[in-house]
């Protein structure tokens, strides 16, 4: 499977413990990717792809997700909103425990880098994207000389279109593709 990826962005952010346990759930990879090697490095987490074709020589970067590594107070209920006086009674805990969450957030070049297998990493960004329960993923592909819209919504995939229209200014020096209704405009 050969594509491209042309436009990206992510705000993903899920469990660590939820993205550890579906690569060990040995879930499909894409053709082209024998395995995902992660690897953390302080709060960075880094997903590289490693190729199972051997002409991809060994030093050849091949594509990889990168990460934040965050930590966040998750309570179990919705803690009370009070007046805010400060002679109030003993509050009583809310039971609560600290959480870390990879946080997948950028541009093609922040969460995805590094060309070889970066199509195939996508494809498993798409994976990730569908288990998250917070964020956004949105880009645009290239597939046999077809160009994708994909939009997911907190785990959700949701319509996304690409259209693309000629600007009516030729001076405009103002180019790319923007996000607009549900659609890429370019």
């Amino acid at each position: 499977m050969s594509g491209r990826v042309y436009r990206l962005h992510s705000t993903l952010e899920l469990p660590l413990e939820d993205l550890q346990d579906h690569f060990a759930s040995d879930p499909d990879l894409p053709e082209g990717v024998e395995d995902v090697d992660i690897t953390r490095r302080n709060n960075t987490l880094i997903l590289k792809a490693v190729s199972d074709d051997e002409s991809i020589g060994k030093y050849t970067p091949t594509a990889q997700l990168k990460a934040s590594v965050s930590e966040t107070r998750v309570y179990e209920e919705e803690p009370p909103r009070t007046g805010g006086g400060w002679m109030q009674e003993e509050e009583e805990e809310i039971p609560s425990e600290l959480v870390e969450f990879a946080c997948f957030k950028g541009d093609r070049e922040t969460v995805l880098q590094n060309t070889a297998l970066q199509f195939q990493m996508f494809i498993v960004l798409r994976e990730i994207a569908l288990l998250s329960e917070k964020g956004t993923l949105t880009a645009i592909t290239e597939v046999d000389d077809e160009l994708h819209a994909h939009r997911i919504v907190e785990g959700e995939e949701r319509p996304a279109s690409v259209e693309v229209v000629e600007t009516p200014d030729r001076n405009s020096e103002k180019g790319g593709v923007e996000w607009r209704d549900n659609k890429f405009i370019s």
